[in-house]
């Protein structure tokens, strides 16, 4: 047994100095007498660890130049102790199955996702899935299905980057139309900004600009039949019990298609329309964790903290950098845009709900114990000390003062 004592201890109510004690990989006691190993953690915050839904910071591990891999193995060793050092406990690696070649394919992806298999039992964190899919990726029916059938239950993404970046030059991202509706409008792929579009996507590729080109023309294709295909993974991941997501938004249209096939949970809702959608659906809504850290979207998209602060978020992701989780809940917390309470729900509870996962999320006695010690001076930035995984310390960062 362990027992936590001295801390602030982040309850699902309340905020209050009292010890938690856990063993065998649960919190079994609030508020009673120090037992077993006593961890003093005064002046320290004890709160749920942090739950990431959506996250390809990964990426970098895999290919940290352009071009330059890395082997797999080392990648997810590296990228599993990133995680424990960012309080991170249970992470969905968004792991790309589309149609490109290279970094995102589809036989990459399995090999990532085995690799995590193999290696389970040396990683110090829950390393998850999410399949984030292209929908015109046919060739990737096979894997996802392998996929979940896996020991640990993945999670699905729609992703369509593909008729993104068909839409017509004069169109902004934000301003598109539902996908698969017959006035989406579509741009000339001989047309020469086609090339300044794709051009990092090529490089990302490993094509050069012009066979990147044939090959979107040649994926493009297959529009018609991807209505078919999303309902078919559709069908395996509700066999499956999958959470399914559909992701970047921007209709209601687009929200409510996907939440009739099951989809129930909106990543990064790209305009007010499609977030509002989702509220009135009664559907999770994530957003990037970078993007309320920075104080901002990138692309010129909804900003995360004014959806916090308008009640339209439920879960923030790591996205592209593991640390912006907890510098995101600083950086609202510095604008007051809510308690800090909901605010340490958005990558605890928020997360755990979406992801259909009742085991953790939070401390009460049962749940699972996965916890953080969190150094949070007055005026100044969280530091993760220590990271609990079902009990087990995955992460113990004692400060030299």
């Amino acid at each position: 047994m362990i027992t936590f004592e001295g801390a602030q201890v982040y309850l699902p109510g309340e905020i209050t100095e009292t010890t938690v004690a856990i063993s065998n990989g649960k919190i079994v006691e609030l508020g009673g007498p120090a037992q077993g190993e006593v961890i003093d953690a005064r002046g320290l915050i004890l709160a749920p660890a942090l739950i990431d839904v959506h996250g390809d910071a990964f990426e970098r591990q895999l290919m940290p130049r352009p071009g330059v891999f890395f082997p797999t193995e080392t990648a997810l060793i590296d990228t599993d102790r990133q995680l424990a050092t960012n309080g991170i406990a249970t992470a969905y690696h968004a792991i790309t199955l589309g149609w490109e070649p290279g970094l995102r394919d589809v036989a990459r992806g399995r090999e990532l996702m085995q690799a995590m298999r193999d290696l389970a039992a040396r990683l110090t964190v829950e390393n998850r899935v999410q399949l984030r899919w292209e929908t015109f990726a046919f060739e990737a029916l096979d894997v996802i299905e392998w996929a979940l059938a896996g020991p640990l239950l993945p999670s699905v993404a729609f992703n369509d980057h593909t008729s993104m970046t068909m839409r017509a030059y004069d169109m902004p991202i934000q301003d598109r139309a539902f996908e698969l509706s017959p006035d989406f409008s579509i741009a000339s792929l001989d047309d020469a900004r086609m090339k300044k579009r794709t051009a990092s996507k090529a490089h990302r590729a490993g094509l050069s600009e012009e066979d990147y080109i044939a090959l979107l023309g040649h994926v493009w294709d297959r529009r018609s039949e991807v209505p078919d295909a999303i309902a078919s993974v559709a069908q395996m991941a509700r066999s499956a019990g999958a959470p399914m997501l559909s992701h970047d938004d921007t209709r209601a249209e687009t929200r409510t298609y996907f939440r009739e096939l099951g989809a129930g949970v909106a990543e990064f809702p790209m305009v007010i329309e499609a977030a509002e959608a989702a509220r009135k659906g009664g559907d999770p809504i994530i957003f990037g964790a970078p993007n309320a850290a920075r104080g901002g979207s990138h692309i010129g998209s909804l900003g995360a903290g004014d959806m916090v602060e308008a009640g339209l978020c439920d879960a923030l992701a790591s996205d592209y950098f593991y640390p912006a989780m907890l510098a995101a809940i600083a950086k609202l917390d510095a604008e007051r845009r809510a308690d800090r309470l909901a605010l340490w729900s958005l990558v605890s509870s928020g997360p755990a709900r979406a992801m259909g996962l009742p085991d953790r999320g939070d401390i009460t006695v049962g749940k699972r114990a996965d916890l953080v010690l969190v150094d949070w001076p007055d005026g100044s930035v969280p530091a993760i000390q220590g990271t609990w995984v079902a009990g087990r310390p995955a992460y113990r960062g004692i400060p030299a003062g």
